[in-house]
C-alpha cells in the first residue's frame, strides 16, 4: 500500500491538533493566497503552524528514526537497507511516508533554509551556487517519481528535437540482446521470489499457478543466452533436425506467458511494481515475438537472431517507450527499479548560462554509517540518470548535479561520491 505523502503530513496534523483546526486553518489560508487574477499560487502558500506542532512532530521524527533505520522506499517498495529484500509491512511503509511528509515541511523553514545556505557556502568555491535558494518553494520539496524518459526531458526542458537526439543515442545501447535479456531476467527472477513469500502468506490458486508460469518463462529465457564469444562457441554448427526434433522457441512464447503472469496477478496489490514492468517488456516482445531465441540453432544463425533483436527494438522503441526506459535502467544500473526522489528539487542556471546545475534530494531515517550510504547511492543513481540524458542530447553548457541529504540531528557536512558533491544536512528544532 502506497499512500499520498500530503495526505501523510495532513494525518499527522490532524492526529496532534484535530481535523477541525486544520480546516478552518486552510480556508483561511487560501483567502489570504489567492493573487490578483483569482488564481491560487501553490508557491506562496505555505503552512505557518503553531511552535506546538513542531515540537511534537520533531519528537516524532526522534522516536520514528529508531524504528525506521533498516527501511527505505526504493524503486517505489519498502526494502530493508541492509540486503534491499522486500519488507511487506503496510503499517510500516505508511509510517515511512508520514515521516518524510513531516521531514518536507521541516525543509521549507526558514532556519532549514539558512542550514541549507551556511552548508552550501562552506562547501563550495563557486559563490554563484549560493545565490539561490533551493527547496524554498514547496514544489520543490515534493517527492518525484521518473518512471519514463518523458519526465526526464521535461524536468530538463530538453526541446523535441534534442529529445530524437536521446533516442537515437541510447536506443542501440540499451537494445543489446545482454541488455534486453537481463532486463527480462532480473524482472522474472525478482517477480518470482516475491511470489514465494505470497504463497506462504495466502497460497491462492493465481499465486500458485502464476509461480510456475514464472519458472517456466524464466527456463525459456535461458535458451535465448548465447553461449561465451571468447569460448569456442563460434565453431558450434548448427544442429540436423531429427523427426523428433522440436521447433526452436520464440520470442511469442515469453510473450505469452507474459501476458498470462499479468492476467493471474492483476489483483496482487504487492505485485503491482513488477507487473507494470512485464507491461512495458510487452511493448518490446510484440516487435520481435517470431524471432528464433535459442541458442542451439548454431553460431551464424544465432548471432543473426540476436541482431534482429537489437534492430526491432532500436527501430520501434519510441523516446516516450517505458519499455525503452527499463533497458537504460538496466544498462546503467543493472537493475530496473524506477527512479524515487524525496525532494524533487529543480535546475538552477548558474552564472550567465554557461553552466547548469540540478539539485534533488534524500530524506535519510537515521545518521548511521549504512544509512547514509544508501541514501547516497540511491541519491546518485538518480541524478546519474539525469546526467546521462543530459548528455545524450548534445546540449551545449556544462551540467553539474548536487544531492542534498536531510537527517534529525545530523551533523551539517559535505561528502564526495562518486565525483559528486553532497550536502547533508541535520534537522533540528
Amino acid at each position: 500500500m502506497r499512500s499520498d505523502p500530503q495526505m501523510a503530513c495532513k494525518h499527522v496534523k490532524n492526529f496532534i491538533f484535530g481535523e477541525k483546526y486544520f480546516k478552518n486553518r486552510v480556508i483561511h489560508q487560501r483567502q489570504l493566497c489567492y493573487n490578483s487574477t483569482g488564481e491560487e499560487s501553490h508557491d506562496q502558500e505555505e503552512d505557518i503552524l503553531p511552535s506546538e506542532w513542531y515540537e511534537k512532530a520533531f519528537s516524532k521524527m526522534m522516536k520514528w528514526s529508531h524504528t525506521l533505520k533498516e527501511v527505505d522506499l526504493i524503486g517505489g517498495r519498502l526494502v530493508n537497507v541492509n540486503d534491499h529484500s522486500r519488507v511487506f509491512d503496510d503499517k510500516l511503509e505508511h509510517k515511512l511516508h508520514t515521516f518524510k511528509s513531516i521531514a518536507r515541511v521541516f525543509i521549507g523553514l526558514p532556519s532549514m533554509q539558512e542550514t541549507i545556505r551556511k552548508n552550501m557556502v562552506t562547501s563550495f568555491a563557486n559563490t554563484q551556487y549560493t545565490e539561490f535558494q533551493c527547496f524554498s518553494k514547496r514544489r520543490e520539496r515534493e517527492p518525484l517519481s521518473v518512471n519514463s524518459l518523458t519526465k526526464v526531458a521535461d524536468i530538463m526542458s530538453i526541446s523535441a528535437q534534442q529529445r530524437k537526439v536521446v533516442r537515437h543515442t541510447i536506443c542501440p545501447q540499451v537494445t543489446q540482446h545482454k541488455i534486453w535479456t537481463g532486463a527480462l531476467e532480473e524482472i522474472l527472477n525478482r517477480l518470482k521470489s516475491e511470489i514465494k513469500v505470497l504463497i506462504h502468506r495466502h497460497p491462492s490458486k493465481e499465486i500458485r499457478l502464476s509461480h510456475q508460469i514464472v519458472i517456466n518463462c524464466l527456463k525459456i529465457l535461458q535458451t535465448a543466452i548465447s553461449y561465451d564469444h571468447e569460448s569456442t562457441s563460434w565453431m558450434r554448427l548448427k544442429p540436423t533436425k531429427g523427426e523428433d526434433s522440436s521447433p526452436s522457441p520464440k520470442w511469442e512464447d515469453v510473450l505469452e506467458m507474459s501476458i498470462d503472469l499479468i492476467n493471474c496477478l492483476s489483483e496482487e496489490k504487492e505485485l503491482t511494481f513488477h507487473i507494470l514492468k512485464l507491461e512495458a517488456m510487452k511493448e518490446g516482445l510484440y516487435q520481435i515475438k517470431d524471432v528464433l531465441m535459442d541458442k542451439n540453432i548454431g553460431y551464424k544463425e544465432t548471432r543473426y537472431q540476436e541482431h534482429l533483436v537489437q534492430k526491432r527494438l532500436t527501430k520501434t522503441l519510441g523516446h516516450s517507450s517505458k519499455c525503452l526506459y527499463t533497458l537504460l535502467l538496466y544498462y546503467l544500473y543493472g537493475s530496473v527499479g524506477d527512479i524515487e526522489v524525496d525532494v524533487r528539487g529543480g535546475v538552477h542556471v548558474v552564472g550567465r548560462g554557461s553552466k547548469v546545475c540540478l539539485y534533488m534530494g534524500k530524506i535519510l531515517t537515521s545518521d548511521e554509517e549504512n544509512v547514509v550510504l544508501n541514501g547516497l547511492k540511491e541519491l546518485d543513481r538518480a541524478l546519474g540518470l539525469f546526467k546521462f540524458v543530459w548528455e545524450a542530447s548534445g546540449t551545449k553548457g556544462d551540467f553539474e548535479v548536487q544531492g542534498h541529504l536531510w537527517c534529525v540531528g545530523a551533523e551539517n557536512r559535505s561528502v564526495q561520491y562518486r565525483g559528486n558533491v553532497y550536502l547533508i544536512h541535520g534537522i533540528h528544532l
